[in-house]
């Protein structure tokens, strides 16, 4: 992708707002608006339809939450939503990666990080910091009601139990390159069985795996991690 990437910024201060663009532009990244709100986030999407939506989760009026799932839902052609939070454990972060965010920073993130994330979800890949994700699913992830469950299960069955496998694993916090050692199999062996994944479950990406896998208990809190199992 050799066209400029394209950056809608949405939080309700100013100056973050303000340093973010001077970050972001000063690697070559168009900022292409930056907005107060939610509300205001949504037109801005559908007005300048960047690749790339930096959302504060927690804004008056209309919250990141709900400005995540108005953008994700129904377009044909969805940016990706990064969800911006002060606190790396906040429940509405889970919702908005149930809702198909690609992905949170906290906001004291390092300027290098932010722009590496920027380009990283750009690519259709999710921003997983494992050990970060995997804590925050672990303590909002709720377990379907039982006949909600039964079809979740029922959704897993048309994986493979080699997929099952690499989701299982995958749900822990493994790299592709930790999935291919653990699993004695290649980089794109991985790649091929992770994608298969994501389709046959219609999910978004690597985060929303992560979450099916909880929400159904084909991992629960009490899994070992991948260090533990080590």
């Amino acid at each position: 992708m050799n066209d400029p990437l394209r950056v809608v910024i949405a939080d309700d201060q100013a100056l973050v707002r303000a340093g973010f663009r001077m970050i972001l532009e000063a690697h070559g990244v168009d900022v292409v608006a930056e907005v107060p709100d939610g509300a205001e986030a949504v037109a801005a999407v559908r007005r300048t339809r960047p690749d790339v939506v930096l959302m504060d989760i927690r804004m008056p009026g209309t919250d990141g939450l709900e400005a995540t799932r108005r953008i994700l839902t129904g377009a044909a052609d969805q940016p990706r939503v990064i969800i911006l939070t002060t606190f790396d454990l906040d429940e509405l972060v889970y919702e908005a990666l149930s809702a198909g965010a690609s992905g949170f920073l906290l906001k004291d993130v390092t300027p290098e990080h932010l722009v590496a994330a920027v380009h990283l979800v750009r690519t259709g890949d999710a921003l997983l910091a494992p050990t970060i994700t995997r804590r925050l699913v672990e303590r909002h992830a709720r377990t379907a009601p039982v006949g909600e469950a039964a079809d979740l299960h029922r959704d897993l069955a048309i994986l493979t139990p080699r997929e099952l496998e690499v989701l299982r694993l995958l749900a822990q916090g493994l790299s592709n390159a930790e999935l291919a050692q653990r699993l004695y199999l290649s980089d794109t062996t991985v790649k091929t069985h992770v994608g298969r994944i994501l389709a046959k479950l219609g999910l978004r990406d690597r985060v929303q795996a992560v979450v099916t896998a909880y929400e159904t208990g084909l991992v629960t809190a009490r899994s070992p991690s991948a260090g533990e199992r080590a």
